[in-house]
């Protein structure tokens, strides 16, 4: 059968059309799409974290002594670019799914990477906080454009390990953040700057040059890829239809109806992950933020500059481990599961640093928190999408998710005071419990979707059969 007549046969047999699938044209695709796309958003996506973050690395050089601002303030710095970057995201993702991705996530980096500059000019606390809210409404609509833009490119068991390649940017941006602020940091006083300073403005311009190679070689979807050839864009289609077999496919003009974003809205699996993202996100954010700190505070290295050294280390080995988990969460087609697995390893980081003082323990203790809790968020960011169908509904839940985890920005800014130096044992305690309770809401999840799945198999989901790209009809398996 010639690829022109399985498409032909798709929606009637479209298990059957993807079983006949050339492997060797089905790797060509991927390896393809991989290389036309990955690299981008990985980029971006190291941009962004990187831009968030270094903002703990410019703190312990200078920040605060130099604009004349408390650690309470420096709190609330934090705190204001959490509120903006959640408002930005359900938002940004509608919009996403009208206009141009290659068009709207290039203006978002190059928007952030300008107002990254800014904070290089900041010199009091009225104008770090209105920066710093900028740059939330700047940043909040990537990662959620991002997850539902790899949705129109790779079918369900393809994401994790997509996402976690790219995702290991942000282990590989708090290595690389550490190692180029120690760089930028030697750069001032110079030009009436301080060498914090420099940290912003340097790396505001790397940002908004990735913008604008991302602007020029984004493609737009699937449909429209240049990089395939004819043939190999209808193979591809199959295999995204696969996971779907009532799934029309036309993501472009699909009709926008506010019934799916209500669904995607009151979905429970969304709400089971989007809590258990947030105790995730919680240690995961202040673990990015005040890592510098604590690192600092154990008495290992012997000045802040060399602290900014000894970083990168949990860092590059939490990229090895996130990109090893996601690789086997495809391979077996399980996502909660994993997360069962990796987060005990973030939770034994917890309570040990929490109760323990000798410096190089709590330094080795940097590395189970990392690599737990980094290794777990691919396959906590990809399950929703892999859950839902429609992609109105798609969209939302993955925003929706990410806007209710990304809260945890609230909490994480504030439970590493400088009064609890050395041991920071508050943050570590509270961290400790947020992971707890993510691993039981997960499991609850697991055994949720465990559930709608026999429920479909005993015909409780038949009167869904007539529906095209929705989640509840019969056929579609949920992924655990």
């Amino acid at each position: 059968m010639s690829i022109t007549e399985k498409v032909d046969v798709e929606h009637s047999s479209p298990q059957i059309v993807a079983e006949d699938q050339d492997p060797a044209v089905v790797r060509k695709v991927l390896l393809k799409t991989d290389i036309r796309v990955l690299p981008i958003l990985t980029l971006l996506f190291l941009c962004s974290f990187l831009d968030r973050t270094n903002v703990g690395n410019a703190k312990i050089v200078g920040l605060e002594e130099d604009i004349g601002i408390t650690d309470h303030q420096y709190d609330i710095g934090l705190t204001v670019f959490y509120l903006f970057y959640i408002c930005s995201e359900l938002p940004s993702n509608l919009v996403l799914k009208k206009a141009s991705p290659r068009v709207w996530l290039p203006f978002l980096t190059i928007l952030w990477g300008a107002i990254t500059v800014c904070l290089g000019f900041v010199k009091n606390f009225a104008s770090f906080v209105a920066v710093r809210a900028l740059l939330g409404f700047a940043e909040g609509g990537l990662l959620p454009g991002m997850v539902l833009y790899l949705s129109w490119f790779y079918a369900r068991s393809d994401l994790a390990v997509r996402i976690g390649l790219f995702y290991t940017a942000t282990s590989l941006s708090g290595a690389f953040g550490g190692l180029l602020a120690r760089g930028l940091v030697e750069i001032g006083p110079r030009g009436g700057l301080e060498g914090w300073r420099w940290i912003f403005i340097i790396e505001g311009l790397l940002t908004v040059v990735c913008g604008a190679v991302a602007a020029i070689a984004l493609p737009n979807n699937i449909e429209s890829a240049k990089y395939l050839t004819p043939e190999e864009r209808k193979v591809a289609l199959q295999r995204i239809r696969r996971d779907d077999p009532h799934n029309t496919g036309d993501v472009e003009n699909e009709t926008f109806k506010v019934s799916e974003v209500l669904r995607g809205i009151r979905d429970l699996r969304m709400w089971l992950s989007a809590l258990a993202y947030f105790s995730i996100l919680v240690g995961l954010y202040s673990f990015g933020l005040f890592l510098p700190t604590i690192i600092n505070e154990t008495g290992l290295p012997s000045n802040p500059n060399e602290a900014q050294l000894w970083s990168v280390i949990p860092y590059a080995v939490a990229a090895l481990f996130t990109v090893i988990v996601a690789i086997v969460s495809d391979r077996i087609r399980l996502r909660g599961v994993m997360m069962l697995i990796t987060l005990p390893f973030a939770i034994a980081g917890y309570a040990a640093i929490a109760n323990i003082t000798a410096p190089r323990i709590r330094y080795g203790m940097t590395f189970l928190m990392a690599t737990g809790m980094y290794s777990s968020v691919p396959c906590i960011l990809v399950w929703n999408s892999n859950n839902s169908a429609g992609s109105y509904k798609r969209a939302t839940t993955s925003a929706v998710q990410l806007a209710i985890a990304n809260c945890s920005g609230f909490v994480a800014t504030f439970i590493y005071p400088a009064r609890d130096k050395p041991l920071f044992r508050r943050g570590h305690n509270v961290s400790l419990g947020l992971l707890v309770a993510a691993w039981f809401l997960i499991l609850a999840n697991v055994l949720y979707c465990a559930k709608i799945n026999r429920d479909k198999r005993l015909g409780k989901y038949d009167k869904y059969a007539g529906l095209c790209n929705d989640d509840r009809h019969p056929d579609f398996k949920l992924m655990l």
